[in-house]
């Protein structure tokens, strides 16, 4: 069953214009993804879906296999659909353009067991334990509840669930890496946006609000989303340590 890796690449990032270009140890940033993503044994081939001139010109210099996509895509959803009208696979894997340390093997776990790959419709995404209580109150922070077998009852940006009577439980929260067969993706575009949906602005709701079947698989991988400056200056701090400690191998091995 083929497996393709999509790494959207949106280069009008309103908090941190031209983000899959910034600059990390003298690398884009698309180029640490790339890398990261092709360590992932399970994925048959990899491109990036980007939007923007600058971006595939880049792509193109550091042999990344990258697609030009519309720029008006509202969400990923939307790229991710784009290319699957253009690149046939039976699985489209979303790997987030802004996570330049992320692990193959968290990239792994979003792709079904052999049972799972023939079902009609496939939705999933990860999810972990929350472990720092300013992930719990932060409105960034997709926390999600599902039922005992791991499928979604609901996403929210608040706190849920509500410790009313005991707080013995692990919140969890949504990670970016997520997993959609063809029908999955048409159906998201082709369905409006519903009153969950809108309330929270939390595109993954269309599914759950319209009792369509997503998984949430569980990892205990801790992603790092560049989002502002902040967190560039970070990334840049981890991965420039991790080049003074093992050399350029590491990216490869």
């Amino acid at each position: 069953m083929k497996t393709i890796g999509i790494i959207p690449a949106r280069y009008a990032s309103t908090r941190l214009p031209g983000k899959p270009l910034a600059d990390i140890c003298g690398k884009p940033m698309i180029w640490w993804v790339y890398q990261q993503a092709k360590k992932a044994t399970r994925l048959d081939y990899i491109l990036v879906a980007v939007d923007d001139d600058k971006v595939i010109d880049v792509c193109n210099s550091l042999d990344i296999p990258a697609i030009m996509t519309s720029d008006n895509h509202t969400s990923h959803f939307g790229r991710l659909h784009e290319v699957a009208t253009m690149v046939e696979s039976d699985l489209y894997v979303c790997i987030c353009g802004d996570e330049p340390l992320v692990q193959a093997a968290t990239i792994e776990q979003i792709i079904p067991n052999e049972d799972e790959k023939e079902l009609p419709f496939i939705a999933r995404s990860l999810m972990r334990v929350i472990t720092d209580p300013a992930e719990l109150v932060d409105p960034s922070n997709l926390k999600v509840v599902t039922d005992k077998n791991g499928y979604g009852l609901m996403v929210s940006r608040g706190i849920i669930p509500y410790p009313h009577k005991t707080v013995m439980f692990d919140y969890t929260k949504v990670v970016g890496i997520e997993c959609y067969n063809k029908a999955a993706l048409d159906f998201f575009v082709s369905t409006p946006s519903g009153f969950l949906e809108g309330v929270e602005d939390t595109n993954l709701l269309r599914f759950i609000e319209n009792r369509k079947l997503m998984k949430f698989v569980m990892t205990k991988a801790y992603q790092l989303s560049v989002d502002t400056q902040h967190d560039l200056d970070k990334v840049r701090k981890i991965i420039q340590g991790k080049l003074d400690n093992e050399g350029w191998r590491w990216i490869v091995e």
